[in-house]
């Protein structure tokens, strides 16, 4: 016979009422709270925690990485949808990342926030504003503080929300959803979303893409000296895409596109053009968009 303690918790062999362990209840709340904490959405290396969504499971080398980023593993109903890089400073993402599996369902009309940008110690699944404002009890200020909100992207003159990782290229209507986040989206000019850009994302990536076994996409911007909401969130400059495909496992292409954020024209590249545009854009030495594996020309 033994007592118990409202203190400890005792862990029994099965059958019997014989404990094997005593726990401390203190350590094990400690131990639930790490755990809780160990599995973040806002990572410390892609590699390590969604890699699925990059080609050979590499990512852009570090070159376009902004002075304070986020890596966020996109997840949504327990499961990772997409990798976003995300410009904590300028409050947009500075590229999305994805396996191109187009599908057909119904568009979306919720929009999400990303809570781990306020700290590790929210949720790690990506939740609407109201939800964490009225469920939760998180303070408006400091979820403005850390990441784009909705009252930013409202009274815009010919820009509106534009998707790097758009829904249309997901394949089912939970994929679509995650994309359907406010780190996935940026200023983009109206004409331009619904125009030339929307025509590549549709026509151009269903052509391009037959015959292809894996599609790997990167979608980012360029960011701009322009801004919305009174300073809060930047204007990129450009939009860019780009593609690389595994026809089998010998054989391999890609292509890419970029746009200006003012002009509904968009200009078709190889994936090396691309590359090379976008170091002058960035001034950079070098930036790699997918593993050498994937060809340039």
């Amino acid at each position: 016979m033994f007592t118990p303690s409202l203190n400890s918790i005792y862990i029994c062999s099965p059958g019997t009422e014989e404990p094997l362990a005593l726990v401390p209840m203190l350590l094990l709340l400690l131990l639930f709270q790490f755990s809780m904490l160990g599995n973040s959405e806002v990572v410390t290396s892609f590699e390590n925690t969604c890699p699925q969504f990059f080609f050979r499971e590499t990512p852009p080398n570090d070159a376009i990485k902004p002075a304070n980023p986020a890596q966020i593993c996109q997840l949504y109903k327990n499961q990772y949808r997409f990798a976003t890089l995300y410009d904590r400073d300028n409050r947009i993402p500075i590229y999305s990342a994805y396996v191109y599996q187009p599908g057909y369902g119904k568009r979306p009309d919720s929009w999400m926030v990303e809570p781990q940008l306020m700290g590790s110690n929210y949720q790690k699944e990506m939740a609407t504003e109201w939800t964490l404002l009225n469920d939760i009890g998180v303070d408006q200020g400091l979820l403005n503080k850390s990441q784009a909100v909705l009252q930013d992207y409202k009274n815009l003159t010919n820009f509106n929300r534009g998707h790097l990782n758009p829904s249309g290229h997901q394949p089912d209507p939970d994929y679509r959803a995650a994309t359907f986040t406010l780190t996935n989206i940026v200023p983009q000019f109206m004409k331009l979303n619904s125009g030339k850009w929307n025509n590549y994302e549709q026509e151009e990536m269903m052509s391009r893409t037959e015959g292809c076994a894996t599609t790997y996409v990167v979608v980012g911007v360029v960011p701009g000296n322009n801004y919305i909401a009174g300073g809060r969130v930047n204007k990129p400059s450009h939009i860019w895409s780009a593609a690389c495909c595994e026809i089998d496992n010998n054989r391999r292409k890609s292509w890419a596109v970029i746009a200006l954020n003012d002009q509904n024209a968009v200009e078709l590249l190889t994936l090396g053009e691309l590359e090379e545009k976008l170091v002058g854009l960035y001034r950079k030495e070098e930036i790699l968009l997918f593993d050498s594996d994937c060809p340039r020309q």
